[in-house]
């Protein structure tokens, strides 16, 4: 049950039933008009733009418009009013039981309560975390992680078919570094002083990876060339990261459909594959490249590189695919990557990167957009930075990982649902602050604790009900009398359960999964608020012995509360408590 897309149908059906009249002209488009909730809520529950977008292809004058729609839509039993304001918007006042007949809806459909088919089962791959094999994922993946998973349950819950994918960057020269770092452990293990040079991972992570070198290879490979060793000792600590970064995202509550790897685009003819069929379009030429910005000729060598034309799909210069050596550039497995997900049939691409690759924006959509014909869109999110503070004052943990504060040390600190929630009350390209003594509090400034707090409490008063004699079972509260919810407040909060699939709808469209944060911290405080007026006027507490029927009205309304905050926090990733602790 949808009710905002329910009045749009209303909406939609009046417009064509204007046109029919003679009104409005025949075949416009009615694609931009909406149904949403008016800004100030003193000018209604609802309203539509449909005479604003309309009036200039019909020719008409918006208030024109909106006299004739309102007088269709004032006929119909749902709308209790229909009034133009200015200069043709229209808002509508819905009629008594209107938003009280979603809590039927939502006690009936349970976790499915908004569910959505807009998706239409198309298939969309969501890539994220695709850290560098070569060491424990860090607080800034954790929010890539954390977003990129949400976003992922967002647009299964709106009817899409996603696979979540992580690219596992184990074909470049970092996994080298890796190897080497590797045997200084193994060196370590052997009882030898390891040579931890600038360049090399210092973390103690792969003190475990040497011992486990040594386990298998003994000291075999002491003092032995590197071209001996490097390969295999490659293979087995990257093996070894990812089972680590594996676990870490486990931990999280993070699980892939996909790990894809660099490595298997080398040497295999996937990489020519895909610059084959650009070049098929004619989108790979033999050029030199403009000094960049900030240098002078003089300061340029210009040299011939074979070159990408992905400026004739959006960017800003075009882009070299392979150096004058003949070696690949960095751009190259990377558009193989993207040919294998267009070819593997998927309708959307999403990448989830860090701040510092809003460079590669550009290209990869170029990429995409060539490699698909234009058919397949590539949306890539930046997940900016995160800043770690304790009581407002900047915290550093133990670093394990030498360089940088990890995954782990942040959910040792304040656990996975804590964690999940707070990278999730910003938007994705918004600095975030993560403060870990707020994050615990337990107050209303922390929204983790007052949305877990609502579901809580719906528990307490049906538990509280039934220690009172009063039925809570299920067929009890469907049968409940929902008329008696006649005061403003919990008329309000029935109005905030309507508004969960449009939510869910809004937020899949836009790829916002903080949405869905946002909309549990109002719904969770229009319950508590709703509670705290029942201290001041006992004939709104949710349980009253003396008056039954107003108490299963008022437990089927906090029930379906509890069932839309379960299925938020389920799409975040967030388990939902029955009691604090």
């Amino acid at each position: 049950m949808n009710l905002f897309a329910d009045i749009r149908t209303l909406v939609l059906d009046s417009l064509a039933t204007l046109a029919a009249q003679g009104t409005l002209p025949p075949g416009m488009d009615l694609g931009n008009v909406t149904v949403e909730p008016p800004r100030d809520p003193a000018h209604g529950d609802m309203a539509t733009n449909a005479a604003m977008v309309l009036a200039k292809p019909a020719g008409k004058k918006p208030r024109e418009i909106a006299d004739a729609l309102a007088a269709l839509l004032a006929s119909d039993a749902r709308i209790a009013s229909a009034e133009v304001a200015g200069p043709g918007f229209l808002n509508l006042r819905l009629a008594p039981g209107v938003w009280t007949s979603v809590i039927p809806a939502a006690l009936a459909a349970g976790a499915d309560f908004g569910r959505s088919a807009m998706g239409g089962g198309l298939k969309v791959n969501v890539e994220y975390v695709s850290a560098n094999p070569t060491g424990p994922l860090h607080v800034g993946h954790t929010r890539g992680a954390v977003f990129g998973d949400a976003l992922a349950a967002l647009l299964d819950f709106a009817g899409y078919a996603v696979t979540r994918e992580y690219y596992v960057n184990d074909g470049g020269a970092q996994v080298d570094v890796l190897a080497r770092s590797a045997y200084e452990r193994y060196r370590e293990a052997n009882g030898l002083e390891p040579k931890i040079a600038d360049g090399l991972y210092p973390g103690d992570y792969l003190v475990p990876v040497g011992q486990a070198l040594k386990d298998k290879y003994g000291d075999s490979l002491i003092d032995r060339p590197e071209e001996d060793w490097l390969e295999d000792i490659r293979l087995f600590a990257t093996e070894a990261m990812m089972d680590m970064i594996r676990a870490d995202l486990a931990a999280l509550g993070v699980t892939m459909d996909s790990f894809f790897s660099e490595k298997s685009l080398y040497g295999t003819g996937r990489i020519e594959a895909a610059l084959a069929d650009l070049e098929s379009k004619g989108l790979i030429y033999e050029g030199v490249l403009e000094p960049p910005k900030g240098k002078t000729p003089e300061d340029w060598e210009p040299r011939e590189q074979t070159l990408f034309r992905s400026t004739l799909h959006g960017d800003d210069v075009d882009r070299p695919v392979k150096k004058s050596d003949g070696a690949w550039t960095y751009f190259a497995p990377d558009i193989a990557y993207h040919y294998d997900k267009v070819t593997r049939g998927f309708d959307l691409l999403i990448d989830v990167f860090g701040a510092d690759h809003g460079g590669y924006v550009k290209r990869m959509k170029a990429a995409v957009s060539a490699l698909s014909g234009g058919r397949v869109p590539l949306d890539v999110k930046l997940c900016q930075l995160v800043k770690l503070y304790k009581n407002g004052e900047p915290f550093k943990m133990s670093k394990r990982a030498g360089t940088f504060v990890t995954l782990r040390d942040v959910i040792d600190e304040v656990g996975p649902d804590v964690t999940r929630f707070t990278m999730l009350t910003r938007k994705n390209d918004a600095a975030l602050d993560f403060d870990f003594a707020k994050a615990l509090e337990q107050s209303k400034d922390n929204p983790v604790f007052y949305v877990q707090y609502a579901h809580a409490r719906v528990h307490s008063v049906m538990a509280r009900a039934a220690e009172a004699g009063i039925p809570t079972d299920a067929q009890a509260i469907a049968g409940a009398d929902l008329s008696l919810l006649a005061d403003a407040a919990e008329q309000g909060l029935a109005a905030k359960l309507a508004e969960w699939p449009r939510i869910v709808e809004a937020a899949a469209g836009a790829h916002e999964p903080h949405r869905i944060a946002f909309y549990l911290y109002d719904l969770a405080s229009d319950l508590h608020g709703l509670w705290n007026r029942g201290t001041d006027d006992p004939s709104l507490r949710f349980v009253q012995e003396s008056n039954i029927p107003a108490s299963l009205a008022r437990l089927a309304l906090i029930r379906a509360v509890a069932v839309v905050i379960a299925a938020g926090l389920g799409i975040l990733g967030v388990t939902p408590v029955q009691e604090m602790r």
